[in-house]
């Protein structure tokens, strides 16, 4: 781990000019505390004034109404490409870009500061966060109506502030431990080329040198989302904030080959059935049902057969009742209100779509997890990270349905969209098959690994099946 000693003792980074970058990034924190504040500034003008504006009618267009342009910007830009960027450059939008984690920061230095408590460190929160905001979401239809996206995002922005408010001090609390997005952002974080990592014996050789004399200690910086520092090996928690870079002569900024800390996991890392579910429950099931419902054909014939049912037994209260817009759309001057029946049986076909996904993809894994020899929670969980490029290409997919319709609201034809699409799947899927291909491969050889292998290519199959199903066979 970690370059050769230089004549002075110091660890030389294997590529000494992204080195040179993370040194760069952390001489300039102020520039990235002015881009922090700017995107704040611009998050709370998309999020706050279209909540306030009359409803767009349907003659506007992205550039001619702020709303329309709003929706345009959260979900058919920013939000699919910051899941684009967590691939390529890991979670630097989260130290350097995002504005809950500024504000949350900002608020922890004038905040309470108390300890954490063991609640807030449940390992359980980023599966149920994603899962209760994804649900929620659907419910307040948060891509159509700007109040929906107000109470989604502002939401999650007030509890990060009054976390950062009464937890740490001058960290990120919220974001490490209660983010809804915070266990996406790690899984994706994974297949980054670049990330800080630490040479431990750079680290050890310094603090021998420190105790002799030789060199000055330094006092230690600020990691906003807690990380143990000398343990800084996998990306999924770190920020890309860069305020370490150089510590001690240890730690920089590193290429690496794409995915290989799904292949050979960092070491501090133990087996998570909270981190295996959020994957294959969550990012590979809850996900597909919010975008799958609206365009399958057994929604609608369902909500008949169960209206009709409801109607033949007298009980009309379930299609008569409606809800606040802040529970269930409501916006009857668009024709566009959700009653009870609609809320319940949304919530039901998602959560059954996440439930049959997920039970698919567990048993296909576990299938393969036996044929590399006996049961192993560890392997199990180990095979699943061969799904992660595809869960994250699945979550950009659907999102990319709003950026394809409000790009041909404005005349845009897009005739290339779904080929586009295609290539994207297939080339993901084939990369997934690699990975499966060399993770079973550290597990046995032969006919074994083969097996093992099936069992990860069958998982692959069944989220292609979905996603054919959105996008041809419906």
């Amino acid at each position: 781990m970690g370059g050769c000693q230089t004549a002075a003792g110091m660890a030389a980074p294997r590529n000494p000019r992204l080195a040179a970058l993370g040194q760069a990034l952390q001489r300039h924190r102020k520039a990235i505390q002015v881009i922090q504040w700017l995107v704040v500034g611009i998050y709370a003008v998309l999020l706050l004034v279209p909540a306030w504006l009359p409803l767009p009618d349907h003659q506007a267009h992205i550039l001619s109404n702020l709303t329309v342009f709003s929706a345009f910007v959260f979900w058919g830009i920013w939000w699919p490409f910051v899941l684009v960027s967590m691939v390529l450059f890991g979670r630097l939008w989260c130290g350097v870009f995002c504005p809950e984690g500024s504000l949350s920061e900002a608020a922890s230095r004038v905040g309470l500061g108390r300890p954490i408590p063991p609640w807030i460190r449940w390992k359980g929160w980023p599966f149920v966060a994603f899962l209760g905001t994804t649900l929620y979401g659907q419910m307040a239809s948060v891509y159509q109506y700007p109040t929906g996206a107000l109470v989604v995002l502002g939401g999650s922005t007030v509890a990060a502030v009054v976390v950062g408010l009464i937890y740490g001090k001058g960290t990120r609390v919220w974001c490490r431990h209660l983010c809804p997005v915070n266990g996406v952002f790690a899984l994706l974080a994974k297949i980054a080329p670049v990330h800080y990592h630490t040479d431990k014996a750079a680290w050890e050789d310094f603090n021998r040198r420190a105790r002799q004399g030789e060199v000055v200690r330094h006092s230690a910086p600020n990691c906003a989302p807690l990380i143990p520092l000398k343990q800084l090996d996998s990306t999924s928690d770190c920020h890309m904030c860069s305020r370490c870079s150089g510590y001690k002569g240890a730690i920089t900024l590193q290429a690496r080959k794409p995915g290989s800390e799904l292949i050979a996991p960092a070491r501090d890392r133990p087996a998570s059935v909270w981190e295996f579910a959020l994957l294959v429950f969550g990012l590979l099931g809850i996900a597909i049902g919010a975008f799958h419902w609206t365009a399958s054909p057994w929604f609608v014939p369902l909500k008949q057969a169960i209206a009709t049912w409801l109607v033949g037994h007298g009980w009309l209260w379930p299609l008569e009742t409606t809800a606040p817009w802040w529970v269930l759309t409501n916006y009857p001057a668009q024709n566009d209100v959700f009653n009870l029946l609609d809320g319940a049986l949304l919530i039901g076909y998602i959560l059954a779509t996440g439930v049959v996904m997920g039970t698919l993809l567990s048993v296909s894994l576990a299938l393969g997890n036996r044929a590399l020899g006996g049961w192993s929670w560890q392997r199990l969980w180990h095979l699943s990270y061969a799904l992660i490029p595809l869960g994250g290409l699945g979550v950009f997919l659907g999102l990319s349905t709003v950026t394809v319709t409000l790009l041909r609201g404005d005349g845009l034809r897009m005739l290339w969209v779904n080929d586009a699409r295609a290539a994207l799947l297939i080339a993901t899927a084939a990369w997934c098959a690699h990975l499966g291909w060399k993770i079973a491969g550290r597990y046995a050889t032969g006919f074994r690994r083969l097996g093992g292998f099936a069992g990860t290519a069958l998982a692959i199959g069944v989220v292609l099946l979905a996603w054919w199903l959105m996008f041809w066979g419906w």
